[in-house]
């Protein structure tokens, strides 16, 4: 036991160190080449720190095991937004732009929305079965790929600002997000392996480990990286990290490990499947509600409540 809580400590710090290095790197590529901080958290820095995700849910399909494949996206996502959005709000509240109004938090619904029904189709239709079969998994990695191609070609709204840092160059910015996504990725599975590891020895269900601990690791990356964009005064790539995270979890994701092998909804409960709703549902309210252009200090409140309600509900509900 000792040796994994070292484990899981060098893993944590791994997670620390790389998610530094990502976001100065992410954003020296931002500047050099034009592009929105946003975007770049919504693709590089989002698709980067969700690869434990990728790794979790792929392995977790390829060996037949629904609960965690399908938990820890499930998990992952409402830990992203309530959490780690949350917890950023708090440290910075982040510029919400017109384009995350009318095309990004809606997508973020409607992929929810979407993953729900198609997993719940003949709960709600009366036809199919409850789950992903690999042609639900081939609508949502096509949709991924339309989502992605339709960022790159969004116009940054951000005003240029002056600053006083020296600029990267970009052969070391590339380093620096490649070093930064291997000390997250690396550290995310020290972390996610020891946890687990502890969790089974104390004999909690596989459904459990996916929706708290394997979610809560593997979205390690993603909390280290928002934070340290928070303290760096990057509210936009905090949020691009998000919800790029979001996307990529869902769309690509689940679509991939439902190609690979057919996922089941039986071990998901609709509390589950309604606290992955409301942590879209919340973040499209906040965006309209109050200060429509930022997401500010109460918003991140609310958020971490409705998350420590859910975590409450697990811990009862063991």
């Amino acid at each position: 036991m000792l040796v994994q809580i070292l484990l899981l400590l060098v893993g944590l710090a791994l997670v620390v160190f790389g998610a530094d290095y990502l976001v100065d790197g992410a954003s020296a590529i931002a500047r050099r080449f034009g592009l929105s901080e946003f975007v770049i958290g919504l693709t590089i820095v989002g698709m980067g720190t969700s690869a434990p995700e990728m790794v979790v849910s792929f392995i977790g399909a390829a060996q037949g095991n629904a609960d965690i494949a399908l938990g820890n996206v499930v998990g992952s996502n409402i830990f992203n937004t309530l959490l780690i959005l949350g917890l950023t709000a708090l440290i910075l509240p982040m510029e919400i732009t017109r384009e995350n109004r009318k095309k990004d938090v809606p997508v973020n619904i409607l992929i929810t929305v979407l993953l729900i029904v198609l997993g719940l189709e003949h709960t709600l239709f009366g036809f199919g079965t409850d789950g992903l079969s690999r042609i639900d998994g081939a609508i949502l990695v096509g949709l991924f790929i339309a989502y992605i191609w339709s960022s790159f070609a969004q116009k940054s709204e951000e005003t240029p600002q002056e600053s006083d840092v020296k600029p990267i160059k970009p052969w070391l910015a590339v380093i620096m997000i490649l070093g930064g996504l291997g000390g997250l990725v690396a550290g995310g599975n020290l972390f996610v392996n020891s946890a687990t590891a502890i969790a089974h020895a104390l004999g909690v269900s596989d459904k459990f480990i996916a929706i708290t601990i394997l979610a809560g690791g593997t979205s390690m990356p993603e909390l280290a990286t928002c934070v340290a964009a928070a303290v760096k005064k990057k509210g936009q790539l905090a949020l691009g990290n998000i919800i790029g995270s979001n996307v990529f979890n869902i769309l690509l994701i689940l679509g991939g490990s439902a190609l690979i092998h057919p996922l089941s909804f039986t071990d998901i409960t609709y509390v589950d499947l309604g606290a992955l709703l409301a942590s879209a549902l919340v973040l499209f309210t906040a965006c309209h509600v109050g200060q429509k252009n930022r997401l500010d200090r109460l918003d991140g409140s609310l958020f971490l409540l409705i998350w420590a309600a859910y975590m409450a509900w697990l811990i009862v509900h063991l």
